[in-house]
């Protein structure tokens, strides 16, 4: 298991507009993550909010690994050059950055660990993977579904989850921390495989 850092980015928008909208569910599980842990984020100079963590809890009791928490303060389609940044100044390569999205291809609340791959559409993941020269780092996919009848794609994301809907958020929301403090604590392939199993 390395001792490296993960460098954790949840995509979003930036400002109360767009704090409850289905684009900005990577924000929202850093806010649970950095509540976990008890770490206050901060700006950094990488135009992203950012804290140090520790990330669950290791066999004995003791603190989890550590983790880089980053939610981008730039709007979404420019989460490249943030991202960049922040793996530049940590010092932390592909292999150990998880973003953390909103994915209209999976139902609501469903939750997917992937590495690699296309960015389906998703304008902050096309960012982040050009700016990167990379497409192999990972991603916790949230699902949202798509949109009801004619409903524009891009209008349904940058809509609030609503009220009726709360309540699971919240669940999904913690349940999407767990999957990150697993990757952190097991290594990828192992959380990969425990949340994908029913």
């Amino acid at each position: 298991m390395s001792s490296d850092p993960w460098l954790v980015v949840g995509l979003g928008n930036p400002g109360p507009r767009y704090a409850r909208n289905r684009h900005n569910i990577g924000h929202m599980v850093i806010d649970v993550l950095a509540g976990r842990a008890g770490a206050r984020m901060s700006a950094h100079k990488a135009r992203a909010h950012v804290a140090e963590a520790r990330l669950g809890m290791a066999p004995g009791g003791a603190p989890g690994p550590r983790a880089i928490l980053a939610a981008p303060t730039s709007f979404m389609n420019v989460s490249g050059g943030p991202v960049k940044a922040l793996a530049n100044y940590y010092g932390v390569g592909t292999d150990r950055l998880l973003v953390i999205h909103d994915e209209l291809d999976l139902p609501a609340h469903e939750l997917r660990l992937k590495r690699g791959g296309g960015e389906g559409g998703h304008n902050g993941l096309r960012s982040i993977s050009s700016v990167l020269g990379a497409k192999d780092y990972a991603r916790l996919r949230v699902g949202v579904g798509r949109p009801p009848g004619r409903q524009d794609p891009a209008a349904f994301v940058l809509s609030d989850v609503p009220a009726r809907e709360r309540e699971e958020l919240a669940v999904t929301l913690e349940r999407a921390a767990d999957a990150v403090e697993q990757v952190a604590l097991l290594g990828f392939e192992e959380a990969q495989q425990r949340l994908h199993t029913p």
